[in-house]
């Protein structure tokens, strides 16, 4: 197969990151492991067996799977390795990573490391490479890659991991639904806490305790945070048909996921509990107004874009949570949640400052040169299916 440039080695960069903050979180106390006696320290190496549940087995073993398909792709579209070897080296690595965290486990009291854990996430990256090389044999990586030019301007890998990761910051309950992005009050509370017995406590800038948005604005808040991954999607795809398809797909994916959130939280009969009244306006609002975005140029969205997701970023950060909001996020803090409360938090806080960075680039990047023999007029929305690589 002739090497690509694949968005594979960073989108695969990124998940390693992500399962390393999953496996190591809360990052606290570290403390060196206390062995007892008359254990030897190598004993430490063979990880010991702990109690199991469907949970457990079903999450370790998914984990993995995309590291291994990511790696296995990146080196089967490199060019540079046989089929074999590119399955081997993803397996392997999925394997030493997770047999690594494992390993560091030992220093964190509330982590506990298993035998297991490392047998079912070394089968997820095994089953993750296999089905890399399948997707080689039958060609539907070729067919993929002629798809995506057709379908994507170059845009670089930025684009895909915002869209990917837009759904995992959804996970974690919002004070407004659809609308994550609060890292700027989190920031601004530490620093606060720092700041607390010098002469400037108190200076740092922070939502009133209890303050909640006018009707109207969680409307417009809610209809901002759908708009968010449109607007990052407008400008990588060439033709409007596809971003009306993702307008649909993008409100059906946030309203599922902010669902799932929480029956997560509080259980299947509340399903459908943050649909306050604000919501629906709200999102037939973002409907509306990724319509019309979506027949025009996709500097003019990055544009627009810009001044949206400024607004959006201002307005969730001057709401604060109620004791009501702050008491049920102890579920996600504690128990199965504790794999993932960190992530999905992470994520929700810096997604919209990132889908921020990545129009900025599409604004300031100079237009490419059209390509020879292109009509002068090109398509109405700006994006001619014969863009150069």
């Amino acid at each position: 197969m002739s090497a690509y440039r694949s968005s594979s080695w960073p989108l695969a960069w990124m998940w390693a990151g992500l399962i390393v903050y999953a496996s190591l979180h809360p990052f606290s106390p570290w403390q060196w492991p206390v062995q007892p006696p008359g254990q030897d320290w190598r004993d430490l190496l063979w990880l010991p067996m702990s109690r199991y549940t469907r949970f457990d087995f079903w999450s370790n073993y998914l984990a993995y799977q995309p590291l291994g398909l990511l790696l296995g792709l990146a080196w089967l579209r490199g060019g540079g390795v046989p089929p074999w070897r590119a399955g081997l080296q993803a397996t392997l690595v999925g394997t030493g990573l997770s047999l690594a965290m494992e390993w560091t486990q030992y220093l964190l009291p509330l982590r506990v490391p298993s035998r297991m854990d490392w047998a079912l996430n070394s089968a997820g990256a095994l089953t993750g490479a296999v089905l890399a090389l399948v997707l080689q044999r039958l060609g539907l990586l070729t067919h993929w890659q002629r798809l995506r030019d057709g379908i994507f301007v170059p845009h670089g890998t930025l684009g895909l991991m915002l869209l990917l990761s837009w759904p995992i910051g959804l996970l974690f309950p919002t004070l407004v639904p659809l609308s994550p992005g609060q890292g700027l009050v989190r920031l601004a509370t530490l620093l606060d806490g720092w700041l607390a017995d010098t002469p400037f406590a108190g200076w740092v800038p922070l939502p009133a305790p209890g303050s909640t948005l006018a009707p109207g604005i969680e409307a417009l808040v809610t209809a901002l945070g759908l708009l968010a991954p449109c607007l990052v999607s407008f400008v990588m795809l060439r033709r409007i048909r596809h971003r009306l398809v993702t307008l649909a797909g993008a409100c059906g994916l946030g309203i599922s996921t902010t669902a799932l959130s929480t029956v997560l939280n509080f259980g299947p009969d509340h399903a459908m509990s943050w649909l306050a009244p604000p919501v629906i306006p709200g999102v037939l609002m973002g409907m509306i107004l990724g319509f019309a975005l979506a027949f025009m140029h996709r500097r003019v969205v990055a544009t627009i874009g810009l001044v949206l997701l400024t607004s959006l970023i201002a307005l969730v950060n001057q709401t604060s949570a109620d004791p009501y909001f702050t008491l049920s996020l102890k579920a996600w803090e504690q128990g199965r949640f504790i794999r993932f409360h960190g992530l999905a938090q992470w994520i929700g806080w810096v997604w919209p400052l990132a889908a921020l960075i990545f129009l900025m680039i599409q604004v300031i990047t100079p237009p490419r040169p059209r390509a020879p023999g292109s009509p002068a007029g090109g398509n109405p929305d700006g994006l001619t299916p014969t863009i150069p690589p």
